[in-house]
């Protein structure tokens, strides 16, 4: 039976379903269009029936950035690819040791990474495919030059069960709104296809060129070479997206929803949500300061907060909340939001339809329990 989302005690994450539907067949209209691959990043909503819906609109498979996402996920999918390297025996044996119906690619920038998850893989009696990371400006993983990563990709040839698939890149240095990034997005382009090039030269042909993120979801296929795309904070997107043009105010199904609990400073409100449901992340790429705004009222920031405080900014609104009232945060990210909660509710006109646990939101090996959320 369906409750208004009034009665959830907050703080509290919504997602209102029309909208992250409409998201996600966009994405998924676009792919299509383009011809390229889909394979979201679950680092977003981390729940495996949001994921299902993802496959079901086409997706070739799913991104995770830890072992206990592809954990989780594998309940859902039969194709993913773990964006992070294998460092350390722990790490490599979880992702080896996942279901034997998965299909499991690796990305991975270093022969140290190449070792452990060779040793993994072999205990596992499996393959394990490898895709090797280039930094195209990023400045955090990925080899910064093409003969360096034909190299890795030939420690991999060399290091059965493992199998070279191909090579992945994150543009996420590019942050402009979606109109200035022309000269970025060239310049990628031109490396991307100069690493193909050589790879193909060296007798060593990239299947698979994964990129993508979601700043820059909508211009992929300029990317000349790139075959699939990752991007995950699409599915819900956030105020960071919406101020660099990647999609609109409207677009934003994700909200925290609060409790305003104090009106005793004049010119502020204090709501219970703080860094404890908004995380601490400034805007990245756009104009703009706080860390969130009210979903209805775009000019009202939280400008200040503590760990279960969040300080509303009223000088910009006309607007007096009264102690009691309920307002709605879109975060500046909302990875981060998602993640510092254990639930989410699904809502359509002010109602919750449904609500499921964030099923992979913790890092320790753990059963999963009853299959996809419910």
């Amino acid at each position: 039976m369906s409750t208004p989302y009034s009665a959830l005690e907050t703080p509290a994450l919504l997602v209102d379903l029309d909208r992250m539907e409409r998201n996600l067949d966009r994405a998924a209209r676009y792919v299509s269009a383009h011809g390229l691959s889909l394979r979201p990043h679950v680092k977003t909503h981390k729940t495996p029936w949001i994921a299902a819906a993802q496959m079901e609109r086409g997706a070739r498979g799913l991104t995770c950035a830890t072992p206990r996402e592809a954990e989780v996920m594998s309940e859902v999918a039969d194709d993913l690819l773990v964006a992070y390297p294998t460092v350390g025996a722990a790490r490599a044996r979880r992702v080896a040791e996942l279901p034997a119906g998965v299909r499991v690619t690796v990305g991975l920038d270093g022969p140290v990474a190449i070792d452990c998850l060779a040793a993994a893989a072999a205990r596992a009696d499996r393959p394990v495919r490898v895709l090797v990371e280039l930094d195209l400006g990023m400045r955090r993983v990925g080899v910064a030059t093409v003969d360096d990563a034909i190299a890795l990709a030939q420690q991999v040839r060399r290091s059965a069960p493992l199998e070279f698939a191909g090579i992945m890149f994150y543009p996420g240095h590019v942050r402009e709104p979606m109109a200035q990034q022309d000269e970025q997005l060239t310049a990628i382009g031109r490396s991307v296809r100069a690493a193909v090039d050589a790879f193909d030269r060296a007798g060593l042909h990239p299947e698979v060129v994964s990129g993508g993120s979601t700043p820059t979801l909508w211009r992929s296929h300029e990317i000349d070479g790139v075959t699939e795309i990752r991007p995950g904070t699409y599915v819900f997107n956030d105020r960071t997206t919406a101020a660099i043009g990647a999609c609109s105010w409207d677009d934003c199904a994700l909200t925290v929803l609060a409790t305003v609990v104090s009106t005793a400073v004049p010119g502020q409100a204090v709501i219970d949500a703080g860094t404890k449901s908004l995380g601490r992340e400034p805007l990245r790429g756009a104009e703009g300061t706080g860390f969130g705004a009210l979903l209805d009222r775009p000019e009202v920031t939280v400008k200040q907060m503590s760990e279960e405080h969040g300080i509303l900014d009223l000088s910009q609104t006309d607007w007096m909340p009264t102690v009691g009232s309920l307002v709605r945060v879109v975060p500046n990210h909302v990875c981060i939001s998602v993640h510092l909660a254990d639930t989410m509710h699904g809502m359509r006109s002010e109602l919750v339809e449904r609500s499921w646990t964030i099923a992979a939101r913790s890092r320790e090996p753990q059963p999963v329990a009853g299959g996809v959320a419910p």
